[in-house]
């Protein structure tokens, strides 16, 4: 069922984007039509590629689809990637919604509509004429000309006067605009911004009844908290509104600036390095640090990545000989002219383009070349590796602030557009919903970005789990009055399975808030089957206070996330960390994710052999 599924919606898709070629080519538009029409061929091409790929590598082929996106070529390389390309993203996004709005026709557009239906009756006629009725072709031809001649400068009459009005509303809105955000001194770009996006909601009102029935709802049932989500919910479903195409707009600014670097894998081992090169020459010249810089901003976004993420196996003992190399014209020494023309070529075009460079760049031209590339052919692996996980780090870093600037700039929008929804309770279900809506198609190729970040820890928690796989809960420090110590008990089971499958739900979801919940309940389900395990010990007597306080709920979530075999655990709890509103981080959720952090590193140290007590980590 699950196949069929996935295959269908490939097709939907393809359907749906088909329809708006369609559409454009009935309305004349067709350059615009041509172009849907090749991103449809597109996306066809992609779908076919992922269910020929699947077939042909079989199990291991599955394995990078867990996340439900397709699977596709990705730059400069062979490998298969389970990321759309950025413009097909976008289209899909659009695609998703483009049902729910009709563009009503410009007079132009209409009249273009007018005329072709008259040229066919035209057509029509002509053909049924005998050869010697030249005279009434004649007329009909003449006929046509006059009448379609008419309807276009009607219609451009129609248009100017519709354009002036519409100027004078868009003067008029601007000023209402103008004074909603009037300030006392120079306004800000981003205020600027703000009030342009409010006068394109003044706009969108003006043009549609719908926000006014809603605003009227609310305003007479203010005590009915569904009516906000609701509310959110139906804005979001309709993609010709400012919020929306502002949501729009971030995503696929946020998965253009991710896709170029999640789209090309990492090596399994951390032994594999970029190739060397001696264009770490160039990393460290301001002059050519500069033009490399010029170039990839002329780039869309600055993110259009070369091979700036390909590796490949080892670095040459010949750039290690240092300052003695002669100059690369000499035989001798022609591989390693070879060799150094390609030399970290990678790691320059990665670190430039996320606008990265060492600390210890020269700013002045003392100094010769050689000395340059002395300096630089001493660079050792590890010190490539750093250079590479802190470009990685810096991206991250941008990247989670870019985030949190557009859900800012969202939910600002959303509340102008709606007054009635600027209270606590409803802010907070307004920001819900608009992060569940900017999440969900973005999350794979975010967790992806903290799973390279993050790869050493995943690792480490790797090794742990192949090494403790078969571990019982008393190995990690679970008392043994909270597990049964007969497995007949558990009828082929084992201790906190139903914790384990709750908490294996977190990779599925998309959207923090969800995950977050997700980790509550499985930190419920164990308090409950300790409470149970605890009965089997306790027949007699009942219970008089809690099963588990702190010391006891951590080595058991531990043993949950162990059995869990899941290491993309630790990447994600380190997303929720940055994207999970502050307000839940200080009741119950954030003390649950607080205690799942803390497992998650207690595992991680199992396999070292010097592991302390999880609870130690609260201290």
């Amino acid at each position: 069922m699950a196949t069929a599924d996935s295959a269908v919606k490939p097709l939907q898709n393809a359907m749906k984007m088909a329809k708006v070629a369609i559409q454009l080519d009935g309305g004349s538009q067709h350059k615009e039509a041509y172009c849907e029409y090749l991103r449809t061929i597109n996306y066809i091409s992609h779908a076919l590629l992922e269910e020929a790929g699947s077939q042909t590598t079989g199990r291991k082929a599955s394995s990078p689809t867990k996340s439900g996106h397709r699977r596709v070529l990705s730059d400069g390389g062979g490998e298969l990637s389970p990321f759309l390309p950025p413009e097909v993203f976008q289209k899909l996004q659009t695609v998703e919604s483009h049902d729910t709005s009709r563009k009503e026709l410009t007079p132009i557009e209409q009249a273009s509509r007018m005329n072709q239906k008259l040229k066919a009756n035209y057509e029509a006629r002509l053909a049924r004429l005998t050869p010697g009725q030249a005279y009434q072709k004649t007329s009909l031809k003449l006929s046509l000309q006059r009448q379609m001649m008419e309807n276009l400068i009607i219609a451009k009459a129609r248009q100017d006067a519709l354009q002036r009005k519409m100027e004078e509303r868009r003067l008029r809105l601007q000023e209402e605009a103008n004074r909603r955000f009037a300030a006392s001194g120079a306004m800000t770009a981003e205020e600027q911004e703000q009030r342009t996006l409010y006068t394109n909601v003044l706009e969108y009102e003006q043009d549609h009844d719908w926000p006014k029935r809603w605003k009227a709802n609310i305003k007479e049932n203010p005590g009915d908290v569904t009516l906000v989500s609701r509310l959110v919910s139906y804005l979001l479903s309709r993609s010709d509104h400012p919020v929306v195409k502002l949501l729009r707009k971030h995503q696929y600014r946020i998965y253009n600036r991710l896709y170029p670097i999640v789209s090309k894998g990492l090596p399994q081992s951390p032994a594999l390095l970029l190739r060397p090169s001696r264009s770490t020459h160039n990393l460290l010249h301001p002059e050519t640090q500069r033009r490399s810089t010029s170039t990839m901003s002329s780039s869309i976004g600055g993110q259009s990545f070369g091979s700036g993420l390909s590796l490949s196996p080892s670095l040459p003992h010949d750039l290690h000989t240092g300052c003695e190399d002669k100059e690369e014209g000499e035989e001798p020494h022609a591989q390693v002219t070879v060799d150094r023309e390609n030399s970290f070529e990678d790691l320059e075009q990665f670190l430039t383009q996320l606008d990265w460079a060492p600390p210890d760049v020269r700013t002045d031209d003392s100094g010769s070349d050689s000395e340059l590339t002395c300096d630089t052919s001493t660079l050792s692996e590890g010190h490539v590796q750093e250079l590479e996980m802190r470009a990685l780090k810096e991206h991250l870093k941008a990247t989670v602030k870019d985030i949190h600037i557009a859900i800012d700039q969202l939910l600002s929008l959303c509340l102008l557009s709606f007054e009635c929804l600027n209270t606590a309770s409803s802010k907070d279900l307004c920001l819900a919903s608009i992060e569940e809506a900017f999440f969900t198609p973005l999350w794979s190729a975010l967790v992806a970005l903290f799973r390279k970040v993050y790869r050493e820890r995943e690792q480490a928690f790797e090794m742990s789990m192949k090494l403790y796989q078969d571990a019982s809960p008393g190995d990690v420090g679970v008392p043994s009055k909270l597990f049964p110590q007969e497995p007949d008990i558990l009828q082929g089971s084992y201790p906190y399975e139903s914790a384990v499958q709750e908490l294996k739900l977190l990779v599925k979801d998309c959207c923090p808030q969800r995950k977050l919940e997700c980790i509550v309940r499985t930190l419920r389900v164990i308090c409950a089957c300790a409470e149970d395990y605890r009965g089997l010990h306790e027949v007699d007597s009942a219970p008089k206070t809690a099963a588990i306080g702190a010391d006891d709920l951590l080595p058991i979530l531990s043993f949950v996330a162990l059995r869990c075999q899941c290491p993309q655990l630790v990447s994600e709890c380190a997303a929720l960390e940055e994207f999970i509103h502050e307000g839940y981080l200080i009741g119950e959720e954030g003390y649950c994710l607080t205690s799942m952090q803390s497992a998650l590193a207690y595992v991680e140290s199992l396999h070292t052999g010097g592991a302390h007590h999880p609870a130690d980590k609260l201290l």
